[in-house]
C-alpha cells in the first residue's frame, strides 16, 4: 500500500486508485472527500463510471472459474493474508478512516481489528455437503456452490468493517467481488483495495468508488449475480427493486430503531455507562446502536440523571485529538437531519437533560443529548435518528414496554437489562428483532448470524447461515438402480 501522501494542483490528497483486474487505475474523473471535523475537502477520490464498472465485472467473471475451483482452505489462506495486512497497516488506515469518517482514531483502530478478527473467524466455518437421503433406493445430497460475481455496496459509518464482512463471505464461498464504498468515505476502502491487489489473483477483488448512480448500475448489471447492501431502509428498497430485473440474490442489512428495556432491579449508574456507550459510540451512527431507552418508572429519574452525567462528561471533538470520545457527524445531510430532529424535540416540550446546544464553527459537531418526558409519537422516538440524541421513556408495566418497543417498522436489534437473567431472557425472546441481547448491546461474532426483521433487512451476515446466503443450494439426487 502506498504510504506517501501525494497532492494534486488543488492541494488535496490524491494518492488513491480504483482496483480493476489487478491494476490500480484512475478514470480521469474525481470527486472531493470532506473532512467532517472541518466541513472542508481534504482529498479527492477517482470516480468510476459505467466503463470502469463493465471492466471490473468482466474481470471478476474471468477470475471466477479458477477462484471457485480452489478449496475453502485455499481461499481462506488468501483472506487471512488480507487480515494480516489490515493489522500491519492499521495505524495509517485508522488515520485515514478518522479523517474521512470522523470517529475517534481509537475507534477507527478498533474497527480495523474487528474487521480482521471477524473475517478470520468466518474462514473457520465449515460448509459441508449435506446428506438428505441415503437408503436402498436413493442417495440425495445438498451441495452449496458459489453464485458468481457479488456486488458489495457499503455505507459511510463503518466502511472498513462493513466491507470486510460481505467481502470475506463472498470470497470464502468461492465468489469474486466488485466492491463499492460510500462516496462519503471511499478512501480507506480504496487503500484496502491496494492491499488486496498484492494478495489476490487479478480480478478476484475489484474496488470502485463513485456516487449513487454507480450503485444503481451495479444492482442492475446483468453480470452481477448477487448484491450485498448495507445502508438505509429507503435505499435498500431501491436496491431490491433494481435487482429484481435480473432476479439477483440479495442480502440487505438496513437501519434500526433499537429499543433497550431497563427493568426496575438494575443499578442505574452501572447500566447508564453501558447504555450511553451503546447509544453514542461512533457519534450514534451505528445501525444497531441503542436508539430508544424504556426505563421502569421506579428507576427512571435515576437512570435519566446518570445518562445525563455521562453526556456532560463526554469529550466531543476532532477524532485525532487525544481523549475524544465523540467525533463529528459524518456528513452535512445527516447533520442537518439531526438539527431538524433536535428542533422538533425542543418544540414538543420534552425535557433536554444534557446537550441540545449545537456549537458554532466549522465541522459537523453535535453534542450527546439526553431527552426525557418525550411523546411516543415524536420524530426522535419514531425515526432512526442515527446520531447522539437519545430519548428515555418511562413505563410501569413491562407488557406495555414490550408493546411499545415492537411498535415500529424496524426490527434490527434490541436489548433487555435486569439482574433477573431468566426474566430478561423471556422478555428478549418477545422482541420482534433479528438480535435480542440481555445485559449487553452491539455484541457480534463471526459465528453468530446478524441481520434484521421487518424493514431492517433481508438475509443475514456472518455465521454459516450468512455464508450460505452467498451460495446456491444444489441438490444431487442419485437413483441407485442401474438402468
Amino acid at each position: 500500500m502506498a504510504v506517501q501522501h501525494a497532492s494534486d494542483d488543488t492541494g488535496l490528497r490524491s494518492d488513491f486508485f480504483l482496483l480493476i483486474d489487478g491494476e490500480l487505475v484512475t478514470s480521469g474523473r474525481w470527486f472531493d472527500v470532506i473532512d467532517p471535523a472541518t466541513g472542508a475537502p481534504f482529498a479527492r477520490s477517482p470516480e468510476a463510471g459505467r466503463a470502469e464498472l463493465d471492466r471490473a465485472v468482466a474481470a471478476a467473471r474471468r477470475a471466477f472459474p479458477a477462484w471457485s475451483a480452489l478449496s475453502f482452505e485455499e481461499r481462506a489462506a488468501y483472506i487471512r493474508r488480507l487480515c494480516d495486512a489490515l493489522r500491519k497497516h492499521q495505524d495509517e488506515l485508522a488515520e485515514l478512516l478518522t479523517r474521512e469518517q470522523g470517529k475517534p482514531v481509537g475507534q477507527s483502530r478498533d474497527e480495523i481489528t474487528r474487521a480482521a478478527t471477524q473475517s478470520e473467524g468466518m474462514t473457520k466455518i465449515q460448509i459441508p455437503v449435506e446428506t438428505l437421503v441415503d437408503d436402498l433406493e436413493r442417495h440425495i445430497e445438498l451441495h452449496y456452490v458459489p453464485l458468481g460475481v457479488v456486488g458489495i455496496i457499503t455505507p459511510w459509518n463503518a466502511p472498513i468493517n462493513l466491507a470486510a464482512g460481505p467481502l470475506t463471505a463472498a470470497l470464502y464461498t468461492g465468489n469474486t467481488a466488485v466492491l463499492k464504498p460510500s462516496p462519503y468515505t471511499p478512501l480507506s476502502t480504496l487503500k484496502v483495495g491496494e492491499l488486496a491487489r498484492e494478495i489476490f489473483p487479478a480480478g478476484v477483488v475489484n474496488v470502485l468508488a463513485g456516487g449513487n448512480d454507480l450503485g444503481q448500475w451495479m444492482t442492475e448489471h446483468p453480470g452481477i449475480d448477487k448484491i450485498s447492501f448495507t445502508g438505509s431502509v429507503a435505499t435498500g428498497k431501491k436496491v431490491m427493486a433494481a435487482a429484481a430485473g435480473t432476479l439477483k440474490r440479495i442480502t440487505l442489512e438496513l437501519g434500526g430503531n433499537d429499543a433497550a428495556i431497563v427493568l426496575e432491579d438494575v443499578d442505574p449508574k452501572s447500566v447508564a455507562r453501558k447504555l450511553f456507550f451503546a447509544a453514542t459510540v461512533n457519534c450514534g451512527q451505528v445501525c444497531m446502536a441503542v436508539k430508544r431507552i424504556y426505563a421502569h418508572e421506579s428507576i427512571y429519574d435515576a437512570l435519566c440523571e446518570a445518562l445525563a452525567d455521562e453526556a456532560r462528561n463526554a469529550k466531543v471533538g476532532p477524532g485525532m485529538e487525544p481523549g475524544v470520545q465523540i467525533g463529528p457527524i459524518q456528513n452535512r445531510m445527516q447533520y442537518e437531519k439531526l438539527l431538524g430532529i433536535l428542533e422538533d424535540t425542543k418544540r414538543s416540550g420534552a425535557r433536554i437533560l444534557a446537550g441540545g446546544e449545537v456549537p458554532k464553527g466549522p465541522g459537523y459537531f453535535f453534542p450527546p443529548t439526553i431527552v426525557a418526558d418525550i411523546d411516543e409519537n415524536s420524530r426522535l422516538v419514531q425515526e432512526e435518528q442515527f446520531g447522539p440524541i437519545v430519548p428515555v421513556l418511562k413505563f410501569s408495566d413491562v407488557e406495555d414496554a414490550i408493546r411499545r418497543a415492537n411498535a415500529t417498522r424496524y426490527g434490527l436489534a434490541g436489548s433487555v437489562w435486569s439482574r433477573d437473567i431468566a426474566r430478561a431472557t423471556a422478555i428478549a425472546a418477545r422482541l420482534e428483532v433479528g438480535t435480542a441481547w440481555v445485559n449487553q448491546h452491539r455484541a457480534t461474532s463471526a459465528f453468530v448470524p446478524f441481520g434484521g426483521a421487518k424493514e431492517s433487512g433481508i438475509g443475514r451476515q456472518y455465521s454459516i447461515l450468512g455464508l450460505k446466503g452467498y451460495m446456491e443450494p444444489r441438490v444431487v439426487s442419485v437413483l441407485k438402480q442401474v438402468p
